[in-house]
C-alpha cells in the first residue's frame, strides 16, 4: 500500500505536549493511475519518436520547437540537438516569414484549435519540399494553452508527379493540334466529339 502519512503534534491549553495526532491516507489508487499515466506517456512518446514517414513535433506557447522525431529529421534536415529551443518560422521560406505566414498559422490555430495547410516548407540545407502541415493547439486540464502539436507531410513526390502529368499532357495537346496531314480526334463515352486538331481541315468526312 502507498499511503502518506501526517503526524502533528497536541498540546494542552499551556503549551506543553500530550501526544500526536496521526493522519493516514491511502494513495495506492493515485499512485496506480499516475503510473499508468506515465506508461501511456512512454509508449506514445517512443511511438512518435520512432515514426519515419512524419515530421512530428511540438511547439511551446511562443512557437519554439520542444521536441522532435526521427521524422522531422529525415524530412527537414534538424536534428533534434539543432531545431529544439528554436523558432518554428525557421522551417519556412524567407518570403513566407516575412508575409507572416508561420505567426498567422499559429494564430488561426489558436483561435480554432487547427489549422492545416500545403505549401512550400525549407530544409536544414535550404531546398523547398511540398509540405502537407497540421497544427493543433494543446491545453492542460485547465483549458490553458501548452502549445501545440505539428504534423507535417512530405507529398512531393505526388506533387512531381502531377505537374509532371499535366505538362505530359499539354505536350501531346500542342503535338496532336500541330498534325495536319492526319484527322486526330477524341470522343466522350457518348461518342460525340470533344477534340479536334488542324488535320481536320484535309478531311472533308466525318464517319
Amino acid at each position: 500500500m502507498v499511503s502518506r502519512v501526517i503526524i502533528t503534534s497536541v498540546k494542552d491549553p499551556a503549551g506543553q505536549p500530550v501526544g500526536y495526532a496521526k493522519i493516514t491516507r491511502d494513495l495506492t489508487e493515485r499512485r496506480k493511475h499516475q503510473l499508468q499515466i506515465q506508461e501511456s506517456e512512454a509508449r506514445y512518446r517512443m511511438l512518435v519518436e520512432g515514426v519515419m514517414d512524419y515530421a512530428i513535433f511540438l511547439l511551446d506557447p511562443w512557437g519554439m520547437v520542444s521536441s522532435w522525431n526521427l521524422g522531422a529529421e529525415k524530412i527537414k534536415g534538424y536534428k533534434a540537438e539543432e531545431i529544439i529551443g528554436k523558432p518554428f518560422s525557421l522551417l519556412y521560406p524567407d518570403h513566407a516569414v516575412q508575409s507572416g505566414m508561420a505567426t498567422y498559422s499559429l494564430e488561426i490555430a489558436k483561435a480554432e484549435g487547427h489549422f492545416e495547410q500545403e505549401g512550400w516548407r525549407k530544409r536544414k540545407d535550404g531546398s523547398f519540399f511540398w509540405a502537407n502541415t497540421s497544427i493543433s493547439t494543446l491545453y492542460n486540464d485547465a483549458h490553458q494553452e501548452i502549445g501545440y502539436s505539428v504534423i507535417t507531410r512530405d507529398p512531393t513526390s505526388r506533387k512531381l508527379m502531377e505537374e509532371g502529368l499535366r505538362e505530359s499532357e499539354e505536350r501531346y495537346r500542342l503535338l496532336v493540334e500541330g498534325v495536319k496531314d492526319y484527322a486526330i480526334f477524341l470522343l466522350d463515352p457518348s461518342g460525340r466529339v470533344s477534340s479536334w486538331n488542324l488535320g481536320r481541315n484535309e478531311s472533308r468526312d466525318i464517319r
